[in-house]
């Protein structure tokens, strides 16, 4: 696995706990982490002993640097690879990372803009309405066409809408309910969409009606209203089920709309945080790459 980095100006020979020392670190997690490849290959001495070099200590400081905003996986991926002498497959662990956190800056944008149409439907959210977006920034964060599924329905398809919503005669038909519940046709009516979209939904993850345990009717409390409508705003920005259902997740964790203005606060404090650990890592990996290539260099000189 690469190659064994010794001579030239980095002849001084330095042991395990040198460099475990210098990064806050155990002597095993020094030799774990050449046996994983994220430092060269350590020289041995005549009885076995691993020595290594500054080099080896820049190696070890730069993986440290690159785990803030790439984790655990990548930034070992990262390092191998350079040892591999593959820095093309480096770079393209790093692009994958910066993708990954664009995705997560478009998904947070599609919280905030899902949150602001609930706002200007009359819904309270964290803080009253969310800040307007800048002019244009909705409409490249998703497609105009809304999901054929979600459309309105006919007056012909609205003739079923009742048949769960307890509209059987008599009162035993009724499924109890509280004053802030609502049943799947009523609450498909206020949005527009079918009653079979919300069953697909709930197939989904996305809203979790309870059953009444005497008609086993759909009922939706708040929070699943809640749910629904917010999943209802992100599908006619064009997101998928799967995209959708970490979102609601993320709410449901907050404990509902009032507690994740602080929730989205936080999700931008951890993405700038992460990016601002990606250009750390990056300084340092740079600043790697090219001692070592002048290493490399030096080496392949002397060897002439």
């Amino acid at each position: 696995m690469g190659s064994n980095l010794q001579s030239g100006g980095h002849r001084r020979r330095l042991r395990p706990v040198d460099l475990a020392r210098a990064h806050g670190l155990s002597t095993q997690a020094v030799r774990n982490y050449e046996e994983a490849g994220i430092l060269p290959p350590a020289a041995r001495t005549p009885h076995g002993y691993r020595t290594y070099t500054p080099l080896h200590s820049q190696a070890l400081g730069t993986f440290l640097a690159l785990l803030p905003g790439h984790g655990h996986p990548t930034a070992t991926a990262i390092m191998r690879a350079v040892h591999e002498d593959a820095v093309e497959e480096a770079f393209r662990h790093i692009d994958e990372s910066h993708a990954q956190l664009l995705d997560d800056r478009r998904t947070l944008r599609a919280v905030e803009t899902a949150l602001r149409d609930l706002g200007a439907d009359g819904e309270r959210v964290p803080g009253g309405l969310l800040p307007a977006a800048p002019r244009g920034a909705a409409d490249r964060s998703r497609p105009a066409a809304p999901s054929r599924a979600d459309v309105r329905p006919s007056a012909g398809a609205r003739s079923g809408v009742a048949a769960e919503a307890g509209s059987a005669s008599g009162a035993d038909a009724r499924p109890a309910a509280g004053p802030r519940d609502t049943f799947v046709g009523a609450l498909a009516a206020q949005l527009g969409i079918r009653p079979a979209t919300l069953r697909t939904w709930e197939r989904a993850g996305l809203v979790r009606p309870r059953r009444d345990p005497r008609t086993g009717y759909r009922v939706y409390d708040a929070d699943a209203v809640r749910d629904a409508r917010l999943a209802h705003q992100l599908r006619r920005g064009g997101y998928l089920l799967e995209q959708i259902a970490p979102l609601i997740a993320q709410v449901r964790s907050a404990g509902g709309l009032e507690p994740l203005r602080t929730a989205l606060d936080d999700w931008h404090a951890r993405l700038s945080a992460r990016a601002r650990a990606m250009l750390t890592g990056a300084a340092e990996l740079d600043a790697y790459l090219r001692e070592r290539d002048a290493h490399l260099r030096g080496r392949e000189a002397h060897l002439r």
